[in-house]
């Protein structure tokens, strides 16, 4: 699923560091903005314990976990919509990836320099929030220059489409997104063939200090972004980018150690990409067998012959059933052939549309 969320935010708010630990790809990362110009992407695994259970349960000659994709995204200042620092190109940027993850700084550090002078989360938010809307609201009176002449000749669907843009107008003039403006199936349609920008959903990344990385409630800033998320129904998830730099560069017993001494069940990396791949309406189905258990990523509302052409285009084109078992099924039963007798096993067709956590294997004939 070639899906991908951009990690955004304004300059100096720790997002190329926490790039760097999801990804341990080394893009730059400087006490100065502007320090990524290209955006850099970058693969990450999709930690899920039911991978590992299932490994246990079969014992494979291999586990492959699934991945998906984070785009960092050079720092976008105020002015961004009108070209001020690089903003047009970052912009254009924002307009290829699914869904944002919105890094906001929640920490105080005189050493760090803050682009506006002083720590102001909600601020920060709406700094990029309005450059969202401004290149929005450009996009939208275009296409409705173009689209009114049509609309006066009671042409039916340009009539459709106005309508449709003028409510948008409305709204970005009044500094609200695409998000919050309501739409039947049919008009999200022509919504979405506009790529705006703020039709993309958001996640609210809070950068604390290694200070306070256990005791989240007691940060001020953390309390105003979450108060903000609210108001969009979105998640806000806590992190440290600095401690999890290092957390990235330890692994298993070691990783948990470091966790226990934080006093942190799990990592803010491992929350952040579960948040976004949800975010992004992904799920996971898995195929189990001697040779291989695996992790296929998918999009939530696919059917059985589109999950399998996920594996392989002819599984898609010659499917005839996918005999499948929800993960907690096979895990109770202990094997394949106990849940089969268990009758929990089901031979699905052409329309089943797939759950997350389903351990499917499919029958095709090409």
């Amino acid at each position: 699923m070639a899906l991908t969320a951009g990690i955004v935010g304004l300059p100096n708010v720790g997002k190329s560091t926490l790039f760097n630990a999801i990804t341990q790809a080394g893009a730059e990362s400087a006490n100065y903005p502007f320090c990524t110009i290209d955006p850099n992407v970058g693969i990450v695994e999709v930690p899920d314990d039911r991978l590992q259970n299932l490994t246990e349960l079969v014992q494979p000659k291999k586990t492959v976990p699934t991945a998906f994709e984070f785009t960092d995204i050079a720092g976008i200042v105020k002015g961004a919509s009108k070209g001020e620092g690089l903003g047009n190109k970052f912009l254009s940027h924002i307009r290829q990836v699914d869904a944002i993850c919105h890094v906001v700084r929640a920490f105080a550090d005189d050493n760090i320099t803050h682009v506006s002078g002083k720590v102001d989360p909600v601020s920060d938010i709406e700094t990029i929030n309005l450059e969202l809307i401004l290149s929005d609201l450009e996009t939208v009176e275009k296409r409705l220059t173009r689209v009114s002449k049509l609309a006066k000749q009671k042409d039916k669907e340009a009539v459709a489409e106005f309508d449709i843009l003028s409510k948008l107008k409305e709204a970005f003039e009044a500094g609200k997104s695409a998000r919050s403006v309501e739409f039947t199936d049919e008009q999200q349609k022509l919504v979405k063939q506009l790529h705006l920008l703020t039709s993309k959903p958001v996640l609210y990344v809070a950068n604390v200090s290694e200070d306070e990385v256990a005791d989240q409630d007691g940060n001020e800033y953390v309390q105003q972004i979450r108060e903000f998320a609210s108001g969009e129904n979105a998640e806000v998830i806590i992190v440290c980018a600095k401690i999890e730099s290092e957390i990235a560069e330890l692994e298993g017993e070691e990783k948990q150690m470091f966790l226990e001494e934080l006093g942190i069940k799990e990592s803010g990396l491992d929350q952040l990409i579960k948040a976004s791949y949800s975010l992004l309406g992904l799920a996971t189905y898995f195929t189990a067998g001697e040779q291989e258990v695996r992790a296929w990523t998918f999009k939530k509302g696919m059917k059985a012959p589109e999950c399998a052409g996920i594996i392989h285009t002819d599984f898609e084109r010659g499917f005839i059933r996918a005999e499948t078992v929800a993960y907690e099924d096979l895990l109770a039963g202990g094997s394949m052939s106990a849940a089969k007798e268990a009758g929990k096993v089901r031979l699905e067709g052409k329309d089943y549309v797939v759950k997350d956590g389903d351990v499917i294997h499919f029958r095709f004939n090409v």
